[in-house]
């Protein structure tokens, strides 16, 4: 192992690393941020952005090479030299997505790539509009155990973000409405991901893993409270019936998406995102505490 292939992490730690890192689906917001946090421990010639958008992933400033799920041989292409390689799971509908991550396996074994590190998620495996992005979630990860290759997979909370960008809507309400009653949600933020992975595909102690990332679950009553404390508001959480959330969800979002997130609360309620956290043998350190998340949130003038 020469002496290029080794990065420092403070004043003392040292960790072999690949020679050439990339992350797919790099113009969409997960996979920029974990471009960005990789670059905070590897130089950038050593990061490669695969986006389908090549023009949105230039202000990333590394190289920005063609990453289409459902082109094989662009894949090809574009996956030679690569190393490691971070696969963010699809948007596509669930049954399409399993095709297109195979597509990216296939593609890196003949690249000579030799380990894949997948962006899972957390969720119910069946009875809700959500189980079945949680089932092509889990055949990609079995996929990606039988294909040979070096893997890591981590399995993500929910995003708490859009609860802070949908704040207007919920203070012309008057409240934070959903159908996850009093059920326990794993949430969890971008930036802490990116942190997360950017260890895992850098770290080679994390092979053949399976890791739960997510802060501490929390009730709607909870985030109520976080919110309130954040904006200066005075919101109180309505529940809703499941099928009553999911109409509202699907008129204001679309059939697709609006099905999907009322089936994400519909899990909640039952209790499939209150799981336990890997989020510190991932990263390294604790993911952050709620309380200092919302601390550092600004309140829009």
């Amino acid at each position: 192992m020469s002496q290029s292939q080794l990065v420092r992490l403070g004043a003392t730690q040292q960790m072999e690393i690949a020679m050439k890192i990339g992350i797919t689906a790099a113009s969409g917001q997960l996979g920029a941020s974990i471009v960005r946090a990789t670059l905070a421990l590897l130089p950038k010639e050593d990061v490669v952005a695969l986006a389908r958008n090549q023009q949105k992933a230039q202000q990333l400033g590394v190289e920005v090479r063609p990453g289409d799920y459902g082109n094989p041989e662009q894949l090809e292409q574009s996956l030679q030299g690569i190393d490691v390689l971070l696969l963010v799971s699809g948007m596509d509908k669930p049954e399409n997505r399993i095709g297109q991550h195979r597509n990216v396996m296939a593609a890196a074994k003949k690249a000579g790539v030799r380990k894949i590190v997948y962006t899972s998620v957390q969720g119910a495996e069946e009875g809700t509009a959500f189980s079945p992005v949680i089932q092509s979630n889990r055949q990609t990860e079995l996929d990606l155990q039988r294909s040979g290759l070096e893997w890591v997979i981590g399995r993500n909370g929910i995003y708490i973000e859009p609860d802070i960008e949908y704040i207007e809507q919920y203070q012309q309400a008057g409240c934070i409405f959903n159908s996850a009653g009093d059920g326990k949600c794993g949430y969890t933020t971008r930036a802490e991901l990116a942190y997360a992975y950017a260890r895992m595909l850098i770290e080679d102690k994390h092979h053949g893993q399976i890791y739960n990332l997510n802060g501490e679950p929390i009730t709607q009553t909870q985030l109520t409270h976080y919110m309130n404390l954040t904006f200066a508001t005075e919101l109180v959480y309505k529940p809703m019936a499941v099928e009553e959330y999911r109409l509202h969800c699907m008129q204001e979002l679309g059939d697709f998406i609006g099905n999907v997130v009322g089936g994400i609360y519909q899990g909640i309620r039952a209790g499939k995102s209150n799981n336990p956290s890997d989020f510190e043998q991932a990263a390294g350190r604790p993911h952050q505490s709620w309380s200092a998340y919302f601390s550092e949130l600004k309140i829009e003038p």
